[in-house]
């Protein structure tokens, strides 16, 4: 894979005089990024001549970045399975994943994860495939995410991700809290809990740890745990059953099935944690809305994927 980006420097862009490091640092490019583009002379062009990354930049000129990688992930076998592409370009994928699939292999998942559909996606077309995923899902979890296509890209939407739980350290009312919704990576969640959720909106700020004597579950964990907050809304209650819209501000592990149990409410067909499989037979949880900026060109994005047949026949 090889993906060639321009960047036409102009007066503007060099207010305060910038090298080539600057900028591209200026830009979302990482310490460890540009350890990499120095790797080869024609990654890193000003005007068409390899440029160190300390050459300062002028207007006028135009620094061209280069991204290569010709190896694939080679632990990953390819495996033709169902794939659901929502949105595809140079730079990144966005996928909705069905319930069911584990994101990547593991000892009893080998060969059916969304990393084996993706690497067998990329033979097809004869690309080079490193699966690099940008907010996982746990296996039960349908809906949503991202895969960034090279290192730049999950660089720059990894930074994205942890800036946002490093701006309010599990603090909603944190000193970067308002920043700009279109500068954040944000993930809407659809998730289903039995009976009327009161209050019917709210935060729940409750630090997350390890439960003891487990090595998956967790619990609240006053002492040690970790901050975890987590904003939600009542969308529609039908048939004994509520609708809830999640956003989350930190993005600790099981953090919803958690927070939920913990307000009162918990997901329902959730095996580890409330085995309620009356009405579905996982974990009522949806990646429902995914918005952020582009990794390369900074434009807003944004992508919706419908409530799944399982979870829309508990409301029907």
């Amino acid at each position: 894979m090889i993906r060639t980006i321009h960047y036409d420097i102009t007066s503007f862009m060099l207010d305060n005089p910038l090298t080539v490091k600057g900028f591209l640092r200026s830009k979302g490019y990482s310490a460890q990024n540009l350890k990499i583009l120095k790797q080869a002379p024609e990654w890193l062009m000003l005007d068409g001549k390899p440029v160190h990354a300390n050459a300062r930049l002028t207007p006028g000129s135009r620094l061209t970045v280069k991204i290569a990688e010709f190896v694939s992930s080679e632990k990953i076998p390819p495996v033709q399975l169902p794939l659901d592409i929502v949105y595809e370009d140079e730079d990144l994928l966005v996928v909705n994943k069905p319930a069911g699939m584990p994101i990547h292999p593991s000892q009893n998942n080998y060969e059916n994860t969304l990393a084996n559909a993706l690497a067998y996606y990329y033979q097809q077309k004869g690309e080079a495939f490193v699966f690099r995923c940008i907010g996982r899902l746990d296996r039960d979890t349908s809906g949503l995410t991202v895969i960034a296509k090279h290192f730049v890209s999950a660089g720059i939407l990894g930074e994205l991700v942890a800036a946002k739980a490093l701006r309010t350290n599990g603090d909603p009312n944190g000193p970067d809290s308002q920043l700009p919704q279109e500068k954040s990576f944000v993930r809407e969640y659809l998730a289903i809990a039995r009976g009327s959720v009161m209050p019917a909106e709210g935060t729940i700020s409750a630090p997350l740890g390890r439960k003891p004597g487990s090595v998956i579950e967790r619990c609240v964990d006053h002492e040690n745990g970790e901050p975890a907050v987590t904003h939600y809304r009542v969308l529609e209650e039908k048939n004994g059953y509520s609708l809830i819209s999640l956003i989350l501000e930190t993005g600790r592990t099981h953090q919803i099935r958690i927070h939920l149990k913990h307000l009162g409410y918990p997901l329902i067909g959730d095996y580890l944690y409330n085995p309620d499989y009356e009405v579905i037979s996982r974990q009522a949880l949806h990646s429902h809305r995914l918005s952020f900026p582009h990794p390369m060109t900074g434009e807003p994005m944004e992508f919706l994927a419908p409530l799944p047949e399982d979870m829309q026949r508990v409301l029907s």
